[in-house]
Order: structure tokens, then sequence, then C-alpha cells
């Protein structure tokens, strides 16, 4: 079975490597690193194809960098190879969220409905900016970008697949297709 990123999600990158045997320090990016302290394999984008490596030593400290050794990664040069490339875990390796809580990849899809308007349509996208994540929802007429904070995003019923939104009628209309 070939995995690809769209089954799976970002878990970080290869930050550097460490010594002349082969160890390297991963970035985290996730919101408990401690939780992946048991990690025994990832995957690593060499080239836009995801290669399974696994892992045989890895200590996390509370920043969200792992020391870690790889099987087969037994020098400086094999370390520097990966470096730098991004790391990826199957979707199904995500814990599993209380039913007031969510992982953005779970909206796409869904309905988008707002308090006023009603149905606007549904989430085609999630554009993931690190300091204001959006929701991209496409009709007939428009893009509409909804940033995804409490302010207009008043709900996310996962079991309805519906995303309760209030919106301003100025933002519905501002991006013309």
């Amino acid at each position: 079975m070939t995995l690809d990123k769209e089954s799976c999600y970002y878990l970080g990158h290869v930050s550097k490597v460490r010594g002349f045997k082969g160890e390297t320090i991963l970035f985290l990016d996730v919101d408990d690193p401690a939780a992946y302290n048991g990690l025994k394999s990832v995957l690593i984008d060499m080239r836009g194809t995801l290669h399974p490596f696994f892992i045989t030593s890895i200590s996390i400290d509370e920043k969200g960098f792992a020391r870690t050794k790889f099987e087969g990664i037994d020098n400086r040069e094999a370390a520097t190879e990966i470096s730098g490339k991004e790391l990826f875990l199957p979707l199904d390796r995500l814990p599993k969220l209380p039913d007031d809580q969510y992982y953005l990849h779970e909206l796409k899809g869904m309905t988008v409905k707002d308090a006023e308007f009603g149905i606007l349509g549904e989430v085609e996208n999630v554009l993931d900016f690190s300091q204001n994540p959006l929701i991209q929802v496409l009709t007939e007429k428009n893009e509409i970008l909804i940033p995804l904070n409490d302010g207009f995003v008043k709900q996310v019923d996962k079991a309805a697949k519906t995303v309760h939104v209030t919106v301003p009628e100025e933002l519905l209309g501002m991006n013309k297709l």
C-alpha cells in the first residue's frame, strides 16, 4: 500500500544532523510532542514520495525537538540526505479527539451554514496559515474565505458534518469568481 500526503498528516521535519553516527534532531510540529515518545516509524518526503523510516531510538524534549536514530542511517552523510525533509504519519495514527475538538483536515467537505444567510456551501479547503487559518468555501459566484476563529466559527458539529458560522455580509461577496 502506497501512502500519499492526502492520506497523511504533517508531523514536522528533520531539523539537523547531530554527531557523526547518523543521529538527527527532528522538530515535531504538534501540540503535545511527548505523545510521540514511543514513535516507531515515520514517513519522510523524499522528492515528493513518502518513504518509511524506522526509529531505533527517540528522546523528545519539551520544546518539540526529538533526538532520533533511524535504522540504516549510520553516518553523518546518510543523515545529511534526510536533513531538512518533511515528516508525515498516516491520518489513522492521529489521537482521537473529544467531540468538541477537531483536526483541520476533518473540516474539508463539511457543509458551512451561516446563522443569517443559511447554507453557504462546502469547505473546499483549509488554508493553514499559522496565525490565521481560513476555511475556503467555493460557491457558483465567489470564493468565501472565513477565518477559523471563535468570532466567525461558532460550532463544528462533526456528527452532522456542519460548520456553523456567523459572517458579515461584506465578507460573503468579497472574492467574486
